[in-house]
């Protein structure tokens, strides 16, 4: 954070309009940035952009369930004139500060948005700087709370996070941060109004991905045989 501080600091009174933030321990293609800054320069409502990033095992985002509006922290393009409207990065105490930025960027109006088309390569596991996986989710779940998530979608969340490495444990490690955060009542660096925009978010999308699973067609049922289904029941008996 002081780093980027201390970079913007010096471009100051340079006619830029374009400003971003990435972090030190990824690689990407070399036409990379001239995609990025393409997908901001043909639509004036962006005010973010990014794309996924893969783990050295392979593992990315699955966007059936992070929304393609979040912009990943590990490379946040901003269009200038938003990131001044959300007042740059706040520094956060325990981390969340890019997370904060994204949703700051929508509730300002502006449009912010992860392309699938590329991707950037993370060359270590997020969040484990200084820790073992599992004690990076704990703080994950921590950091979840600080920043307002709402206790259902840490639910869900914390679900589905048990069926990825490390398995049933990291989930377990997310939600019990979450939790120990809330009974805790942890400070929280955000605004109440910040915190009500960012959970009607969440709302939102818990409810259209049950639509959508509700709205699946069902698998047409096999040719039934009459005789073949006679034994079937004769053999359950």
């Amino acid at each position: 954070m002081g780093a980027f501080r201390a970079g913007l600091a010096r471009v100051q009174n340079l006619p830029y309009e374009v400003v971003g933030s990435l972090d030190a321990d990824i690689t990407f293609d070399e036409d990379y940035f001239e995609f990025l800054l393409g997908k901001l320069a043909a639509d004036p409502a962006l005010g973010l952009v990014g794309t996924p990033f893969r783990e050295l095992s392979g593992e990315v985002y699955d966007y059936r369930f992070v929304s393609i509006e979040h912009v990943s922290g590990a490379c946040q393009i901003f269009r200038r004139e938003c990131f001044q409207a959300i007042g740059g990065y706040v520094p956060v105490k325990g981390g969340g500060i890019d997370h904060i930025a994204v949703i700051s960027a929508r509730m300002k109006g502006w449009k912010t948005r992860t392309f699938t088309e590329k991707s950037c390569l993370h060359h270590r596991d997020m969040g484990t700087a200084q820790r073992g996986p599992v004690a990076a989710r704990f703080r994950l779940g921590a950091k979840d709370y600080a920043i307002g998530n709402h206790p259902l979608w840490e639910i869900f969340r914390s679900l589905y996070q048990m069926s990825r490495k490390p398995f049933v444990v990291g989930g377990l490690a997310l939600g019990s941060g979450y939790f120990w955060a809330l009974v805790r009542r942890r400070e929280r660096p955000v605004t109440a109004e910040f915190i009500a925009f960012h959970r009607g978010e969440q709302m939102h999308r818990l409810k259209r991905f049950f639509r959508r699973s509700e709205k699946k067609p069902a698998q047409p049922a096999p040719p039934r045989d009459n005789g073949s289904e006679s034994m079937r029941h004769s053999e359950s008996v």
